[in-house]
């Protein structure tokens, strides 16, 4: 969730359990507990679905791979940079 989305959302009270040592830290150091761990949430719900995303198209992807070992790129030969 990008910082735009988090300050327009609806924020809904929850109860989590956390490591009692981990939280007294975070309070000593003035960390926003709550906000520190939205952001670890939304971490971990991106990195599923960068992870889903890949599993779903698999099978897409290693056929444009295949197809581009096999052939090249499809317009490679327009390109009008040269390496070296």
């Amino acid at each position: 969730m990008q910082a735009a989305e988090t300050a327009k959302s609806i924020r809904k009270p929850t109860n989590l359990s956390l490591d009692s040592a981990l939280l007294k830290e975070a309070k000593i150091l003035g960390i926003n507990v709550s906000r520190a761990a939205e952001a670890g949430i939304a971490e971990a719900v991106k990195l599923h679905k960068q992870k889903k995303w890949l599993k779903d198209n698999a099978r897409a992807l290693a056929s444009s791979n295949a197809y581009v070992e096999a052939n090249g790129l499809p317009l490679a030969r327009r390109r009008s940079l040269r390496r070296g």
